[in-house]
């Protein structure tokens, strides 16, 4: 009898023992000391029982190869558990098993069918696998769950990249009816009232991202696009700068800064700008040189604008319209009449063929009579 006590009392106590490291171990992996989890967990003698919780702890500290181990050893031992199943596919995805992780889902479908989760995963799987099918899982993971975010985004998207605004919008709205903040879901709302462009509404939408935090060259840049759209100069200046502070050296986000400034007449501004991007741009400047030209007779500086129309010209010497600019630009500068008689002179013969011949001769003609009669 004393044999058989003793012996109910020692097992007893290493049940205990047991337990009492199991919740040694939950401790050390809720507090996130994982290494120290695992190290705990595999010190127990019933390893089949904390084998998924030995994979979770690989997955959190990135060992996802020993993670993979373990699940596939606790789901040997745990066959009919579905959640372990579950989460064993997921990881697969992750690590980019997508051959495995599509049959375990498709599996686990066979077993639940009224699981919306099982169909979104496998669309993601098969999305990864550049598979058409993915649109079906989605659409499958709606019809069980109205409310389901990312499946409600990936149909969202889907329509927008179609340019099927209105389907978008509506997969939109009802997302945004049970989760009034998903910022994935107000993005792709933004986005489609921009290539609608219906940038007014665009711009409630960019805006409505910046309130919940969201902050990246992306969102400012349609920001700025969908101001000047309404000729909102000043705001697509203030966005596009904010841009820039994602990416100091765009030499077109500089150079459309300028241009903006050019539109409120701030001349001096858009003179700044536009020659910080022609020192940045390594390609040809010929249109914009012959912008920052524009911008400096706009503010009578006929010398530098003749200049900075040569230099686009020699960009690009095709340039017909900076050709007729130097002309023109001349015809301001230049006092003399005959000086300015000798250019167009010299424009029609060589350009019979220029949209501008019309204009130049009939330029030629008044500065021969404005001549005339001045030597009358």
């Amino acid at each position: 009898m004393k044999l058989a006590f003793w012996l109910s009392v020692f097992v007893f106590t290493l049940g205990l023992n047991a337990q009492s490291l199991k919740e040694k171990a939950d401790n050390l992996y809720a507090n996130g000391n994982y290494s120290k989890a695992i190290e705990t967990y595999k010190s127990l003698e019933n390893l089949e029982e904390v084998y998924d919780d030995i994979a979770k702890a690989y997955i959190a500290i990135g060992n996802y190869g020993e993670g993979i181990l373990n699940y596939e050893k606790a789901i040997k031992f745990n066959e009919d558990n579905l959640l372990l199943q579950y989460e064993f596919a997921k990881l697969l995805t992750k690590t980019k098993k997508y051959n495995k992780a599509n049959q375990l889902f498709s599996n686990l479908i066979l077993l639940d069918s009224l699981n919306p989760n099982y169909y979104y995963e496998l669309g993601v799987v098969l999305e990864k696998q550049k598979d058409t099918l993915a649109l079906d899982q989605f659409k499958k993971t709606y019809g069980l769950d109205a409310t389901h975010q990312k499946a409600i985004f990936k149909l969202a998207k889907y329509h927008l990249m179609k340019r099927d605004f209105l389907s978008s919008h509506g997969f939109v709205d009802r997302g945004l009816e049970s989760y009034e903040n998903n910022i994935e879901l107000i993005s792709l709302k933004a986005q489609a009232y921009y290539h609608q462009e219906y940038y007014t509404h665009a711009v409630v939408w960019f805006n409505k991202l910046l309130d919940l935090g969201e902050k990246s060259e992306f969102i400012h840049e349609k920001l700025s696009l969908s101001y000047a759209q309404n000729s909102d100069y000043e705001d697509a200046i203030y966005h596009r700068k904010q841009a820039l502070r994602f990416n100091p050296n765009d030499a077109n986000a500089i150079y459309t800064i300028g241009i903006y400034y050019q539109r409120l007449n701030d001349f001096e501004k858009a003179e700044e700008y536009v020659s910080r991007a022609l020192k940045l741009k390594d390609q040809s400047l010929s249109e914009e040189y012959q912008q920052l030209g524009v911008i400096f007779n706009r503010q009578k500086k006929y010398d530098k604008a003749i200049e900075a129309f040569q230099k686009s010209l020699k960009e690009d010497p095709s340039n017909m319209m900076s050709e007729f600019f130097i002309l023109r630009t001349k015809d301001e500068f230049y006092a003399d009449l005959d000086s300015k008689i000798m250019l167009y002179e010299q424009f029609v013969t060589k350009n019979k063929k220029s949209a501008f011949i019309a204009y130049a001769e009939k330029r030629l003609k008044e500065l021969k009579q404005e001549k005339f009669l001045e030597e009358k």
